[in-house]
């Protein structure tokens, strides 16, 4: 159910829209407003960067096209719901607008740093696409949104398994003392490290609440499971191997 009011309301930002948004702002309000879209548009890290290039070819600034790719796989509305259920509105809350903050913040810099130039050549030259699109009717938006909750269930349903898994050996086999060591308040580097193991670990963030979940059960801080949650699904090894297909090293 959740899935599906979400899809709906998705359905009226389809990447033509969200770029004929964008297009009509500039500076800080364009990268907000562009985090603000990331987090209504269904895209993962990997997923994220085909827009970018799409963005990108359609004259976006690098900035304000960064500003949606860090948001999108951080931040969106069921995710909201779901941490509110586990953290409560406070954290849930806490962690929404971090992402918001850090997406805004990184777009305004890269733009300010002038780092369009460590963008692919390709990129730059893709051919610019029609982002007028068409309005889609109820029954569009209805079938939209039934193809969305089928495949979002067949997507969501393998990491939310796996996540429901390591979590119960978390909660069940390793000794509280272990974590506490480790990801305890007592450990300095405790946000360090969380940020480290999540890095390798490509997930959803549907997959990682329930790790976060057990996590929390054993004492360990709610800044440390949120640090480990962002790193899991916009730090990831697989997008950043693709992101650098699309942009020089340095960017």
């Amino acid at each position: 159910m959740l899935i599906f009011i979400i899809s709906y309301i998705q359905s009226h930002f389809p990447p033509e829209r969200t770029k004929k948004i964008l297009g009509r702002f500039h500076g800080v309000t364009a990268n907000s407003l562009a985090a603000l879209l990331g987090t209504v548009t269904p895209f993962c890290s990997c997923s994220s960067i085909s827009l970018f290039i799409g963005f990108s070819s359609a004259g976006l600034p690098v900035g304000v096209t960064f500003s949606f790719l860090i948001s999108s796989p951080l931040v969106d509305l069921g995710s909201l719901v779901l941490l509110m259920s586990v953290f409560g509105g406070k954290v849930a809350i806490a962690y929404v607008l971090v992402g918001l903050v850090l997406a805004v913040i990184c777009g305004t810099l890269i733009e300010k740093f002038g780092m369009e130039k460590y963008v692919e050549d390709f990129v730059k030259s893709a051919g610019n696409v029609d982002i007028e699109g068409h309005e889609s009717t109820r029954k569009d938006r209805v079938d939209y949104v039934k193809d969305q909750v089928k495949a979002t269930v067949k997507k969501v349903a393998p990491y939310i398994f796996v996540g429901v898994g390591i979590g119960a050996v978390i909660h069940n086999l390793v000794p509280e003392a272990w974590i506490q060591s480790i990801l305890g308040s007592n450990n300095p580097f405790s946000v360090i490290l969380a940020t480290l193991v999540g890095v390798p670990m490509y997930a959803d963030i549907f997959g990682t609440i329930p790790i976060a979940e057990a996590l929390f059960a054993k004492g360990v801080g709610a800044g440390t499971i949120l640090s480990f949650m962002m790193a899991v699904t916009a730090l990831s090894l697989p997008s950043i191997i693709m992101l650098r297909k699309t942009v020089k090293p340095k960017l």
